[in-house]
């Protein structure tokens, strides 16, 4: 995980700014997912299914998650792909817990793991 420093300003500097730390710590050639509020929100087992689908794509992995101001429109053109934990809006500390736990729920769903409980309504 690589944290970039809040940015100070504007609305539209602080993200440019942030923005710019985010791609500038980006790996190159890195599968990047914009966590993002117009992004695709599919539920725990199509996020396990778009995970399988990335890791076969043999390219690094970097999620994107935004400051308090949003990602800035350079980094939404970088990502490869757009992913929503919703309609919420949630600051963006809790969305590395929340993305953290996708991330374990949907390595349990791949390898049939009885953690995710997919029969519950």
């Amino acid at each position: 995980m690589v944290e970039v420093a809040e940015g100070r300003g504007s609305p539209a500097e602080i993200r440019r700014r942030e923005g710019a730390a985010i791609l500038a710590a980006l790996p190159e050639r890195a599968f990047a997912v914009a966590l993002d509020l117009g992004g695709e929100a599919p539920g725990s087992e199509g996020f396990a299914r778009m995970l399988g689908r990335w890791r076969g794509l043999g390219r690094r992995l970097a999620f994107l998650v935004g400051g308090a101001e949003g990602l800035d429109p350079a980094v939404l053109a970088r990502a490869d792909q757009r992913l929503s934990l919703g309609p919420m809006t949630w600051p963006h500390l809790l969305v590395r817990s929340l993305l953290a736990e996708q991330l374990f729920r949907a390595e349990a769903i791949l390898s049939r793991h009885p953690y995710h409980r997919g029969w519950r309504p």
